[in-house]
Order: structure tokens, then sequence, then C-alpha cells
């Protein structure tokens, strides 16, 4: 467990990480599209990605954290999502078009695309909510309340992160660059959720 006087912390990378994983979403379809075209077919197979992403990190954070109740669970997954996304910039041309010319442009070559991006990092910060709640729940009666507040204040995070995104950051400075602020985003939660955890 962690100390009282640093649970806020947990709020603000509740905030912070559901901001990044809803804008890497809206950044998702900036790598998609050249490949895949803009059209409905490739927002179903990154919403779908996004959300089979969530569902794993969901079941698998719920596991973890009740065999080790810690935040370093979380810091170490938040680590490793950041680690992949720094990875994207420099691999995802590639790893479009081989995908584009193996499985070509319908569902299959959509979904394995959208997986390559999406699926392991979304999957690592989906594990923070179910962590969080069970990291900040002391009794019963304060589950509700709190696991309330986590998937609130992240939800806010996910409206946050898709409109800075979508409206500010694509226009201002690009796919690429975003996604290696992201990375940086996601390193400073990892140092402050290990602060957490001491």
């Amino acid at each position: 467990m962690i100390w009282r006087s640093k649970l806020w912390l947990l709020y603000l990378n509740a905030f912070v990480i559901g901001g990044v994983l809803m804008g890497f979403e809206m950044l998702g379809s900036r790598y998609l599209f050249p490949y895949f075209g803009g059209g409905i077919a490739t927002w179903a197979g990154l919403i779908s990605t996004v959300l089979v992403a969530l569902t794993i990190g969901y079941f698998l954070g719920g596991a973890i954290i009740d065999k080790f109740p810690t935040a370093r669970v979380i810091a170490i997954s938040v680590a490793l999502a950041a680690s992949y996304m720094a990875l994207i910039p420099l691999a995802a041309d590639q790893a479009m078009s081989s995908i584009l010319h193996g499985l070509g442009y319908g569902g299959t070559g959509i979904l394995a695309a959208s997986a390559s991006l999406c699926l392991i990092p979304l999957s690592l910060l989906g594990m923070f909510s179910p962590v969080a709640v069970r990291l900040l729940t002391n009794s019963k009666e304060g589950t509700g309340r709190t696991a309330g507040m986590v998937y609130g204040v992240s939800t806010l995070g996910n409206v946050f992160g898709t409109l800075f995104t979508t409206f500010t950051l694509i226009p201002a400075i690009g796919s690429r660059n975003i996604t290696f602020l992201f990375a940086a985003v996601l390193s400073l939660c990892t140092l402050s959720l290990s602060l957490a955890s001491e």
C-alpha cells in the first residue's frame, strides 16, 4: 500500500495517463490514414483495438495488483508503455507498409496495423485504473466511491487528451513529435508512481 500523503499522485496520474491514452488513439489515426485511408473501416479497426487493449489491461491489472499490492506494479507497466511509444516513430512507416503489402487494405490489414500501434502500449496503460482502485481502497464501504473517482478522473483525462491532441498538438508539432512527447510524459508518470510506492 502507499502513504495517504501520496494518494494525490495516483489521481494526478489517472488524469495524465487517461489523457495520453486517448490522445494516442487519435494519433494512431494519423499513422494509419496514409496506408489504410480515413474511412469508417479504419476508425472501426482502431477503436476496436483500443477497446480490446483496455479490456486486456483491466484484467491484467486487476489480477496482478491482488498479488503485488504496490504502486511499483503500475510504474513498471507505464515505463514499458513509454518505451514502446518511443519506438513507434522509428518503426511505424516500415510496419504499416509491410502490413499493407502482406495483408492488404481490408479488415485484416487494418486490425493488424491498429494492433501493432496500440495493443501493447494501451494494454499496459489500461492496467492503471484497477491498480489505482486497489491501492486507494481502504474499506469495503469506500470501494464504490474510490472506483468512481478513479474512472471519473481518468475519463476527464480522456476528454482532455482527445481534444488537446486533435485541436492543438497535431496542427502544431506533428504526429512523430507528439508520440515522443507522450513517451516523455509517461516517463514522468513512471517517476511519480515510483515515488508513490516508496
